[in-house]
């Protein structure tokens, strides 16, 4: 017979259940507002990076059903909330990758997202300081946070420069520090060098003993923040560490919808050459921004992961009651 018992602890999930409250009080105390949104859309993600859960929604009488996506992230409904005047917001909800299995990952996670209108990137960075400090000062005792440039991280633990090193340069480092096979996975792709030698040579050094947050990422990196002022190869994004793991990804978020849409259409292209499924972009998210996105910035964080470190988990099931395996 099939395993029928949760795979965490009832501590896990009372400590669980404390988070929530935790997290709820916190911006109840900012007013800000809790929402819903919906979980099934007509678009799904366009990041080349990220795999749709799809279904099919039949109406009754009908022979033929509509294709769905379930959201890899409540990021589109929650930014057409903020164009029709909701002000500051946030959700506690689950969101769906697929392709996304193991030790930190379940293809079905709960996230927190937050949106604060008229916060730039520092403000929000200061905001995700404290409440995380807030919501586990029981549990944890952590140092003063460090703020890092994604840039000078990079050169730091890889010893190139991620915005202008050549891929011949960016191989020759991977060699050094015992990366050999990068240079023939990676190619002339840089984005997907950035993401695999920042992954491998400089994330295990970040956020032990406090939060780390790396701010300043790479453009060529996807994501929906707004360029850099002044910079056009820099966004203004931020991921926040603890332990080695990443915990969430923030940005002062992109309110053009010509840029937007530029966007979309680069992300479909390099799907179409990946031979990867291409989602229809999503309208109702370029309509609100042509209304008018309010400045805001964003931050969505996985509470999962954030737990597994309150318990000192090894594996996210330890902190699921069923994990895919036994849902």
């Amino acid at each position: 017979m099939a395993e029928w018992r949760p795979s965490c602890s009832l501590a896990a999930l009372r400590k669980r259940a404390e988070l929530l409250d935790r997290i709820r009080r916190f911006f109840a105390a900012r007013n800000v507002l809790e929402v819903e949104t919906p979980l099934l859309c007509r678009a799904g993600v366009t990041d080349p990076n990220l795999r749709s859960f799809t279904t099919l929604l039949h109406r009754p009488g009908s022979t033929e059903g509509q294709q769905l996506y379930l959201q890899t992230s409540p990021e589109f409904a929650m930014k057409r909330l903020l164009a029709a005047g909701s002000g500051s917001i946030y959700q506690i909800c689950k969101a769906f990758r697929n392709e996304e299995s193991g030790r930190y990952h379940n293809p079905e996670f709960t996230l927190l997202e937050w949106y604060r209108v008229g916060f730039n990137l520092a403000q929000l960075i200061d905001e995700i300081d404290t409440l995380l400090r807030e919501i586990c000062a029981e549990e944890l005792r952590l140092e003063s946070s460090e703020r890092h440039s994604y840039r000078e991280l990079f050169y730091e633990h890889v010893g190139a420069d991620p915005l202008l090193a050549s891929f011949k340069q960016l191989a020759e480092c991977s060699k050094l520090r015992g990366l050999p096979e990068a240079e023939a996975l990676c190619g002339n792709d840089r984005a997907l060098w950035l993401d695999l030698l920042f992954s491998h040579l400089v994330q295990p050094h970040l956020g032990r003993g406090r939060i780390t947050f790396v701010y300043d990422f790479p453009a060529c990196l996807p994501s929906l923040a707004r360029k850099k002022p002044n910079d056009p190869l820099v966004v203004e994004r931020v991921e926040v560490f603890l332990e080695g793991l990443e915990l969430g990804n923030g940005f002062h978020e992109l309110t053009d919808a010509v840029e937007q849409e530029e966007r979309f259409d680069r992300d479909l292209a390099v799907r179409r050459a990946g031979g990867l499924p291409v989602p229809p972009k999503d309208q109702r998210l370029l309509g609100a921004l042509m209304n008018g996105l309010p400045d805001c910035s964003g931050m969505a964080l996985g509470l999962d992961r954030l737990l597994m470190i309150v318990m000192q988990a090894d594996s996210i099931n330890d902190v699921l009651a069923f994990p895919m395996e036994r849902a």
